[in-house]
């Protein structure tokens, strides 16, 4: 038999971000639960910033029976001459019956103690207190707090709570609340509990209440209403849907409303009017013609007749906060950009101060400057010696804005205030676009830096991060990387492959390693590595085979694996493969760090002069890709098939057997260039 459950737990606002964290655990938790209590079924878990919900359409209203069979020692092991053996009485026990109670079965040939154990299933009514306590305590929204004399721990107060089994009222309690049948509607319209006759009255009751009692029914009243707004006021609204998610846990009758601000705010660079709307009032940007404009939508939980007064009071509310930020703006623009202080900030324990930080990144810049220099200079069109000039201007300047008002405001702004003061000082373009590029990329997929010259200095702050902090100890370990130094690596991959910027790892690390103490450069080599494997999108097998090659250089590394990759993922490869496998297994036989000596007086056969002479054709071209070079390599199948079928390879002359496994061995060792063939699985 089943029955429809409900349970609602009440509570004062539940802040968004730790509940949105761990939304999708809460809903498992139900769920592993249910299973747990052999009461498993469909359900749905809703939330508004005052309640947590579960609702089952059918739930069943007892455990299932349960029949449990305990097979024993054999009865010789336990009984003996007429007595109980301790074999027998640890069986009994098990059981949780006297040895009289036990019968006895064959099974596999012998006749052992057996019992069967039928358990009734317990009644669900019963056993909701125990799964509610389990599944509040399995909620770790993190900062926890306690309300009046309590010593337990919850989110927030928890104020009432239903728990409702067909049309029964189940007694529970949770913080000292005891379940009964009320719940509360939207505050503005009734503070006081609302008698909720049955389940099916439930949903209804709080519609009328004003609460929109489903999160996904609250986004789309919101982006409808964005809708309208837009067409109304030929207004462009930024859907923010991190922002989105987080209004509408905190809304339970949401409506969106056009507000507006002082014209002259727009002063401001567009990124600190947006930090001050979103961060402190959970306001949408508003864009007209592809610009900000001076309006924003709040989205209010109001319930009201005249929402004038609601857009009214956030206009209020915005106006200092964009005037605050005005002062600090036009200050910081008459500061200039200065690095005054940044000597003061420790960095790191053994690393020094920021200021020490930006030393090492201007050694850093400069080495990779004189490295790619013909490609800065053949991008600007300016002289080696402009370009450093302007190189180390940009690393000084990079972190000035640290000390700014609007940044100690609005740390996100870091990087993108010195761009716009940068900017406005009248520094090169280079020097502002690389400072407001520092920190690209800021995550996978994210943007780049706009050129080779930014591409530089976000470069050398990544690289003296993840230098500095190994060479201090600082590893990531398992899945704990507070300094972010595995998307150091993966960014230094992307803009490498992005500029065709040649990054020979050994090499880099042994011409900066004399700016740190030393330390394990092997561990660092091995993370770099791993970071490689996970960064590009390719067969793992082929990333292996290439990184067996030995290359270090990490462009050339991404062209070969981009090269072989296409070429494995054919459809016809995998049939062809087999030739190379073979290949590779022939070749295990031969010191490949010799010289692989082919002496074609030795050929007997004529395939094997068409082989070598078609392998020795083919590694003299000149090839414009990895690609084409692999192409042709595995065009060589043809002939290498009929070698096999035609050449005894360990044929009894040592001579020729030698002769005929360094030609087979030659190929493989050309391959091996690029990548080492035996490691690729398909």
């Amino acid at each position: 038999m089943t029955k429809p459950l409900l349970i609602e737990i009440g509570v004062e606002e539940l802040p968004a971000i730790p509940l949105l964290k761990i939304v999708n655990t809460i809903e498992k938790s139900w769920k592993d639960i249910l299973k747990e209590y052999l009461l498993d079924c469909d359900f749905e878990f809703i939330y508004t910033p005052r309640r947590l919900v579960l609702k089952h359409a059918n739930i069943a209203t007892k455990q299932a029976d349960k029949t449990t069979e305990f097979f024993g020692p054999p009865l010789m092991a336990a009984k003996r001459d007429g007595k109980v053996t301790q074999a027998g009485e640890g069986f009994a026990r098990k059981c949780g019956v006297s040895f009289d109670e036990l019968s006895t079965m064959e099974k596999n040939g012998k006749e052992v103690l057996y019992f069967k154990k039928e358990e009734e299933g317990t009644a669900t009514s019963a056993l909701l207190q125990a799964m509610l306590e389990k599944w509040i305590s399995s909620m770790a929204f993190g900062k926890m707090m306690r309300w009046g004399s309590r010593s337990d721990e919850f989110i927030r107060p928890i104020r009432w709570l239903q728990v409702r089994l067909g049309e029964d009222s189940i007694s529970t309690e949770l913080f000292g609340v005891q379940s009964d049948t009320k719940t509360y509607v939207h505050r503005m319209l009734n503070f006081d509990a609302v008698e909720v006759p049955t389940i099916a009255a439930y949903d209804e009751i709080l519609a009328k209440g004003k609460v929109t009692l489903y999160p996904k029914e609250r986004e789309v009243t919101i982006l409808a209403a964005f809708d309208v707004l837009e067409k109304e006021h030929s207004i462009t609204i930024e859907r923010d849907f991190e922002l989105l998610a987080e209004i509408v846990a905190i809304t339970e009758h949401p409506k969106a409303l056009l507000g507006s601000f002082d014209e002259l705010f727009l002063e401001l660079p567009p990124e600190a009017i947006v930090a001050s709307m979103k961060e402190h009032q959970r306001y949408f940007p508003v864009f007209e013609n592809e610009k900000l404009s001076n309006k924003f939508v709040v989205v209010s939980n109001a319930v009201t007749d005249d929402y004038s007064k609601v857009v009214a009071g956030n206009e209020r509310v915005l106006k200092p906060r964009l005037a605050d930020g005005l002062f600090f703006y036009r200050n910081d623009l008459k500061r200039g950009l200065l690095t005054n202080g940044l000597e003061k900030i420790t960095f790191m324990d053994g690393l020094g101060t920021l200021t020490d930080k930006i030393n090492r990144e201007k050694n850093i810049a400069g080495k990779l400057l004189s490295l790619y220099r013909e490609q800065v200079e053949k991008e600007t069109g300016k002289s080696a010696s402009e370009l450093m000039d302007l190189m180390n201007e940009t690393v000084t300047l990079a972190k000035a804005d640290l000390t700014s008002e609007m940044v100690y405001e609005f740390t996100e702004l870091q990087g993108l205030m010195g761009y716009y003061y940068a900017k406005a000082l009248g520094k090169d373009a280079l020097v502002y676009n690389a400072i407001k590029e520092q920190y690209f990329p800021l995550g996978e997929g994210a943007e780049l830096p706009g050129s080779t010259f930014s591409a530089i200095v976000a470069m050398s702050i990544k690289l003296d991060t993840l230098i500095g902090l190994f060479s201090v100890g600082k590893i990531p370990t398992g899945s704990k990387d507070p300094f972010a130094l595995r998307r150091a690596v993966n960014g230094v991959v992307r803009m490498v492959t992005e500029y065709d910027l040649s990054f020979h790892i050994d090499e880099v690390l042994t011409m900066l390693n004399e700016l740190y103490a030393d330390y394990e450069t092997e561990k660092l080599l091995e993370f770099i590595v791993e970071r490689i494997k996970k960064s590009l999108e390719a067969n793992p097998s082929v990333i292996a085979a290439v990184l067996e090659s030995g290359e270090k250089d990490i462009n050339e590394i991404a062209k070969k694996v981009a090269a072989l990759n296409s070429i494995v993922s054919q459809k016809s490869f995998k049939e062809q493969f087999s030739t190379f496998k073979r290949v590779a297994n022939i070749s295990k036989e031969v010191d490949l760090e010799s010289e692989l000596s082919v002496d074609s007086a030795l050929f007997a056969e004529s395939i094997e002069n068409e082989l070598y002479g078609d392998y020795a054709s083919t590694m003299a071209k000149t090839y414009g890709s990895y690609e084409e070079k692999l192409t042709a390599m595995f065009a060589l199948k043809p002939k290498l098939d009929a070698y096999f079928d035609d050449v005894m390879v360990n044929a009894e002359d040592e001579a020729v057997r030698n002769n005929r496994k360094n030609t087979v061995a030659s190929i493989y060792k050309s391959f091996r260039e690029i990548a080492d063939i035996k490691e690729i699985s398909i």
